[in-house]
């Protein structure tokens, strides 16, 4: 088995390849590659006549899929760009792919990266770009974004329960002084919530993090464009899989393959079908296949990860 350049563990691995069935010859694609723990696992199984194409717009996936390439017992190729931009790339070539899975969200090497300010629990400036060339900052949005957009970002990406009060409090202290660093925030959002919340499960500012996070990098719309790019690209039996940590990726997943799953698409009550809609998938993981409790004793940021996955079924509809 091939050894990662890394301590990097990645997540639900061995389901991720018995589902996906990787077989020789086969063209595959990691939509995020990160540090490259998935993709290592699947080249061994397609070997020499197989492809794999990496995709991560992060500068660091590069010079670690550059580093990492050389061993791989596969055809390789690398584009850095946003998943979606890179899906659609493959699709004007009309590459025809077999397997194509997603490990949603921020990666291990991101966060643990403190530089990079994704992390909570590290002293960092306020950036939080997968890709530190270009877009806005987190501390640009901090600094910029009104107190009721402040407030819905809490709310709708993060689950945040005081989002009003920490918006308020984020305004009232920009004005006081600039918020440019990872503990500025921290102390900021622990100070406005109420001091039993502060002791609850999991560090007060988690899910503001998050929802800076996804504001940052448009990563919802990301998924939400990704997703039919990704489906299209699949051949005749052809294997989709996505993982994702929180609910808001999730649920993403899950109804896209429920739809591409379902046999009849006209509203409830109808007698007869109407619609003349016929299932393009057949589901792989109904209900999802969630870490071993080994797997989540020795990786902890495994413990919210969930993997859905579908089959392209022959004569499908594109």
């Amino acid at each position: 088995m091939l050894l990662m350049r890394t301590d990097h563990v990645p997540v639900l691995a061995n389901e991720l390849v018995a589902v996906l069935d990787p077989r020789a010859g086969e063209v595959v694609v990691d939509a995020t590659f990160g540090a490259g723990g998935h993709s290592s696992r699947i080249a061994e199984k397609i070997g020499p006549d197989g492809l794999l194409v990496a995709i991560d717009r992060d500068p660091e996936a590069r010079e670690r899929f550059d580093q990492l390439a050389s061993e791989l017992p596969c055809r390789t190729r690398f584009i850095q760009a946003s998943f979606a931009e890179a899906l659609s790339e493959l699709a004007e070539e009309q590459l025809p792919v077999d397997l194509i899975w997603f490990d949603l969200g921020v990666s291990s090497m991101q966060i643990d990266t403190p530089e990079r300010g994704f992390s909570y629990s590290a002293d960092a400036p306020l950036d939080m770009r997968m890709d530190p060339t270009e877009g806005i900052t987190a501390a640009e949005v901090v600094a910029q974004w009104d107190e009721r957009r402040l407030a819905r970002t809490f709310r709708e990406y993060g689950e945040e329960r005081y989002s009003g009060k920490i918006a308020r409090a984020i305004v009232r202290e920009r004005e006081r002084r600039s918020i440019e660093t990872t503990t500025e925030l921290v102390e900021i959002v622990t100070q406005a919530i109420p001091t039993p919340a502060r002791f609850g499960a999991g560090h007060p500012a988690k899910r503001v993090f998050q929802a800076l996070r996804i504001a940052v990098n448009n990563e919802l719309e990301e998924i939400d464009l990704a997703l039919p790019l990704a489906w299209e690209l699949l051949r005749e039996n052809g294997r989709f899989a996505g993982i994702s940590f929180h609910s808001l990726e999730d649920r993403r997943v899950k109804q896209f393959l429920a739809g591409l799953a379902r046999e009849c698409a006209c509203p409830p009550g109808l007698p007869i079908c109407r619609c003349g809609h016929v299932a393009e998938a057949t589901l792989l993981t109904r209900g999802g296949i969630t870490p071993t409790e080994a797997e989540s004793d020795e990786n902890p940021r495994a413990r919210s990860a969930r993997l859905r996955a579908a089959q392209k079924i022959p004569g499908a509809a594109q």
